[in-house]
């Protein structure tokens, strides 16, 4: 190749200089991996999964694969496990939960098909303080809950994903999931490199994700993500997993990925050509997601600017990937004219050969972390490469046809306006309903948006996330309380809000405490939270701290 650079050697510096700088990134990529550390298993733990975790499953077609995935849910003791599906699925899916563990797992339903409109009921219906949100055939090791929930002991951390790999549909893993493992061993990789340099991750995936009840529950944040829209008239579905982590991003929650044997979850892949359908779905909201982040919403540049890096690569990534086989062309050609008419030296056979070659030992490289646990899928790596440049083109497909918001995969998906409008004309007449039955019990909440929980997190004046500010209270009016309210307002004093049903006691005058009982703690007036004399507890008034 020296050779070849003598005929004229400035063309070659660029592509040098690009090669170089990509594979400088992944040596450091690989360097974090080694030394990034999941978090170890508190000896007294604040969660509970028994207590403290509820499991929240959408899905329109479950099958059998869904009762091992439920079994092995069930190992890790959760509190509840809610199934939500569409109503015509109530029957067959209440079967398949009848036959796991018909106390424990609960099947609710939803006018439509819809994930996030399903993912929202659920966080309605949910009263632990963690929600974990799992795919319906995401198979979990027994230790996995245990190892979820020590991330959460630190109270900045408001979601918290694991690393994956891919369980074969049948006996063997088809050509389809050979590349999907590629991929995910990849990824695998570079969320517990970003979770090492700063602490973020490009998305919390969907498959299972753990977050704090507290935050999902905020009226704000169910509106959004079921009112969702790119460009201001594409209404999204999918893509909700990156939402949510773009939500922790801007409301000033940290995250954590436990990236160990403990917690690697098995998921199965489309066993043939459509999982191109679920790459291009995904490719379309990972385009819509960065660019939102990158440039709409721009924490992400403060708050984890290495993954805001990987987010600017990953967008002129099929650029520079496609310039490699356009230069090899072009030298190729050129190797096909004489020299005396300013071709190359080197036959084209020979620039052809050492591009496969490089491309052959380059990319085996980059799979070793997979090929160490499975070497007999070293035969894929000539597939990997061709999808590689294939996927590069889906991309630049994909960046053109984001208007493109359907689900691609799953049938029984339909319009995704309708079911949110649906949804929204129950929601109203359940509101109704509830001020009905307010109004005819005075002094009762019965109202959702008051329902109550307790948490143990124990939100002191130390951390408080820099966009979830304390909800200011309403003047009374003339200055005075009225004391048939069962919320009452001060203007000064310190602490947090108690609840109805709270009867915690402490020092100090609270906020919006409750007739039952006064609030505790130290913060200022109007805030929402009430804390027990043991620190540890709060009740919550409108469902969450509100983001503002």
């Amino acid at each position: 190749m020296l050779y070849l650079t003598s005929d004229n050697f400035p063309i070659f510096v660029p592509f040098g200089v690009i090669g170089f700088y990509r594979y400088l990134w992944y040596c450091i990529r690989l360097a974090a991996c080694f030394a990034y550390r999941p978090v170890p298993l508190p000896e007294t733990p604040t969660y509970i999964a028994e207590e403290d975790v509820t499991i929240i499953v959408p899905t329109i077609d479950a099958g059998e694969e869904f009762k091992e995935a439920a079994r092995s849910w069930l190992v890790g003791k959760p509190k509840e496990i809610l199934i939500i599906t569409e109503e015509k699925m109530l029957g067959p899916l209440q079967e398949l939960a009848n036959a796991v563990d018909p106390e424990r797992i609960r099947v609710l339903t939803v006018p439509f098909a819809n994930k996030r409109l399903q993912m929202s009921h659920g966080i309605k219906n949910t009263t632990t303080d963690i929600i974990v949100f799992a795919d319906d055939d995401a198979i979990w090791p027994p230790t996995l809950l245990p190892y979820v929930l020590a991330c959460f002991e630190d109270q900045k951390i408001g979601g918290v994903g694991t690393s994956q790999r891919v369980q074969p549909v049948g006996i063997n893993m088809t050509v389809w999931e050979v590349l999907a493992a590629f991929r995910l061993s990849i990824r695998n990789i570079e969320i517990s490199c970003s979770t090492h340099i700063d602490g973020g991750l490009p998305c919390l995936s969907g498959r299972t994700a753990a977050y704090r009840t507290i935050i999902l529950k905020d009226p704000e944040f169910l509106y959004g993500f079921t009112h969702d829209y790119w460009l201001g008239k594409y209404q999204l579905n999918s893509g909700d997993d990156k939402f949510l982590t773009r939500w922790m991003v801007s409301h000033g929650w940290s995250t954590y990925v436990q990236c160990c044997k403990e917690a690697e979850l098995l998921s199965t892949m489309k066993p043939n050509w459509r999982f191109l359908k679920q790459v291009l779905r995904w490719t379309r909201n990972t385009w819509r997601s960065d660019m939102r982040s990158l440039f709409t919403e721009r924490y992400i540049w403060t708050s984890h600017p290495y993954v805001a890096y990987t987010m600017v690569d990953k967008l002129f990534n099929p650029f520079t990937l496609l310039a490699g086989p356009c230069l090899v062309a072009y030298l190729v050609y050129k190797s096909t004219i004489s020299t005396d008419n300013g071709g190359y030296h080197l036959p084209w056979w020979n620039i052809l050969c050492s591009y496969l070659v490089w491309l052959l030992a380059t990319r085996t490289a980059k799979l070793l972390p997979h090929l160490w646990y499975r070497p007999q899928d070293i035969v894929y790596v000539p597939a990997f490469i061709v999808f590689g440049y294939y996927f590069a083109i889906m991309k630049l497909y994909a960046l053109c046809t984001l208007h493109e918001t359907g689900w691609g995969t799953r049938t029984g998906i339909g319009d995704i306006a309708a079911a949110t409008a649906a949804m929204d004309k129950q929601n109203a007449h359940n509101a109704d309903d509830n001020e009905t039955v307010n109004n005819s019990h005075t002094g009762e909440l019965s109202d959702e948006k008051f329902s109550s929980f307790n948490t143990k997190t124990s939100f002191d004046n130390s951390y408080i996330p820099p966009k979830m500010q304390r909800y200011p209270p309403p003047a009374p009016p003339n200055g005075l309380q009225d004391m048939s309210q069962p919320y009452q307002y001060s203007s000064s004093g310190s602490g947090s809000s108690g609840t109805k049903i709270g009867n915690g006691s402490g020092s100090g005058s609270s906020s919006n405490a409750s007739r039952n009982g006064s609030g505790s703690g130290s913060g200022s007036g109007g805030g929402i939270v009430r804390r027990e004399t043991n620190g540890r507890r709060m009740d919550v008034i409108e469902e969450s701290y509100l983001m503002r």
